[in-house]
């Protein structure tokens, strides 16, 4: 479980501080943040989970969140940022978990476009954003981070190999620790987004994060599915891939190396 009150003492200053709604069990942390969204709840505020009955990834997969075993943590922000901007966001939060995974644990995370955590061929976590946007402005977005910490057993027949932290370190990684870090992490790099200079560089860090967003052979799934070999990122945050018809922008979608 996690100690609240220290949660509270180790963010204060940040914009998470004293805006921590914790629960054993929930259906879903982001569903709850949309909730809470359409409610009013303010900007900064966190749901976390000790263990979900229905996690959710991108593009309606399942998250298995087994008690005890994970991080599954949901951050609602309000930025007054341009909508272009917001397109950032799933970038911003990869970045974030990245820097904050390696400081608690030393392990070094490769990812995979748009959203997903790597370490070598296997999977550690994923990333789910969910925006309102307003006129011009972002009305609200939700951040939802999930991490394997724990596990040591995974089933069988996932689209990707899964490992977790301890496995991957060698150690055991104490979660509040790591959620400390992945809120400050996520503060300092949304913040960038309302920086045009910062903001415009995010791709390019993003790309010296990742293996996948230039020369990789990858299969694109979704509605502009294709393969060809990846390109790097446009200015929003969007994959370049080179087919044998030409070069295709990758709004959405997954990738998955090319078989």
């Amino acid at each position: 479980m996690f100690d609240l009150p220290a949660l509270d003492t180790a963010l204060t200053g940040t914009i998470f501080a004293d805006k921590l709604h914790f629960a054993p069990v929930t259906g879903s942390t982001n569903s709850d943040a949309l909730a809470a969204a359409r409610m009013g709840a303010p900007h900064g505020a966190v749901w976390l989970a000790d263990e979900q009955s229905g996690g959710r990834g991108r593009g309606n997969h399942g998250w298995l969140s087994a008690a005890g075993e994970g991080l599954y943590v949901s951050v609602l922000l309000r930025p007054e940022i341009p909508v272009a901007h917001l397109r950032l966001l799933p970038l911003c939060a990869g970045l974030s978990a990245a820097y904050a995974i390696r400081a608690v644990s030393g392990v070094v995370i490769d990812l995979r476009w748009p959203n997903d955590l790597l370490v070598g061929p296997r999977k550690t976590g994923g990333i789910l954003v969910e925006a309102s946007t307003g006129k011009g402005v972002s009305a609200f977005a939700v951040v939802g981070i999930g991490v394997n910490v724990h596990q040591s057993q995974f089933p069988e027949g996932l689209d990707t190999p899964a490992t977790s932290l301890d496995l991957e370190a060698g150690k055991r990684i104490p979660r509040q620790e790591l959620l400390v870090a992945l809120l400050q992490s996520l503060e300092r790099e949304t913040r960038a987004l309302a920086d045009a200079g910062a903001a415009e560089a995010i791709p390019a860090r993003v790309e010296e994060a990742s293996t996948w967003i230039r020369g990789r052979r990858v299969e694109v799934h979704g509605a502009q599915a294709c393969t060809g070999v990846t390109a790097g990122l446009d200015e929003n945050g969007f994959l370049r891939v080179e087919t044998e018809t030409g070069m295709i922008t990758v709004q959405a979608g997954g990738i998955r190396e090319a078989v």
